[in-house]
């Protein structure tokens, strides 16, 4: 990555929540405090659909499935929705945290949804069943953020409780944990490496981590607010970020 800012998306009318690129990164879909879902062309930067509903008070985390076709949402109702792209339309919730649920994420073969919540637990469920797979415990406070790694083997999650952890999902056991006693973690992205971590935080700094050896390895500055959402490309070259400030940015 170069450090250069190359595209800014406008016309959320609050703080934007969260940017991410579809799988094909022909697109970003975006989240903010106005309660609008939208859609951006990343060539053209001009936005292709608006999802506009009074359950999205604020969406917290939003997801592309692995086709693209389908994006899921999680919110301050405890709930987990799924969308079609497409037609807007909603078709599916899953119900089972009893607080905020703050992340989510489609599997890589689109059959499972991982999701973090304030009550300070990470769950795999079933699409199709709607059915809890499996419960992760462990950190003391909200867990902002739950993912896959690219080989699936692992969740990496990060929380209010100032740490990083990575997970063995069959076992469900903790096999690595990261302090950060300086500056809260909004969120955290796998480099297609599986182990060089991305993270943004409240001091206006995207860094990149070893996971294995808790290494900092490089830093990002240019915010004026905390970056509070983003998202890597899958060849791990290109990052896009969104902040307080209501700007979305991208960056080599």
């Amino acid at each position: 990555m170069s450090g250069k800012q190359i595209k800014t998306f406008r016309g959320h009318l609050d703080y934007v929540l969260l940017a991410k690129f579809s799988p094909y990164c022909d697109m970003i879909v975006s989240s903010s405090l106005d309660k609008t879902i939208r859609l951006w062309d990343i060539k053209t930067e001009k936005k292709l659909i608006k999802i506009e509903d009074g359950d999205l008070d604020p969406v917290w985390d939003i997801d592309f499935s692995p086709d693209g076709i389908l994006i899921v949402t999680c919110s301050n109702d405890k709930t987990i929705r799924i969308f079609n792209i497409n037609s807007g339309k909603q078709f599916q919730q899953l119900k089972g945290h009893s607080d905020i649920v703050r992340s989510v994420q489609f599997s890589s073969n689109g059959q499972n949804i991982l999701s973090s919540s304030n009550d300070n637990t990470i769950i795999l469920w079933d699409i199709q069943s709607g059915n809890i797979l499996k419960q992760f415990t462990g950190h003391s406070d909200a867990i902002m953020r739950a993912i896959f790694s690219p080989d699936n083997k692992c969740i990496l999650s990060c929380s209010y409780d100032n740490t990083i952890r990575l997970w063995d999902i069959e076992t469900g056991k903790q096999l690595h944990s990261l302090q950060t006693i300086s500056h809260s973690i909004f969120d955290i992205k796998f480099l297609p490496d599986c182990q060089t971590i991305i993270t943004s935080s409240n001091d206006e700094r995207i860094r990149s981590y070893d996971i294995i050896s808790g290494t900092e390895m490089q830093t990002l500055d240019g915010y004026s607010s905390s970056i509070i959402g983003m998202d890597v490309s899958p060849d791990g070259n290109t990052i896009v970020t969104c902040s307080n400030d209501h700007a979305i940015q991208i960056w080599n």
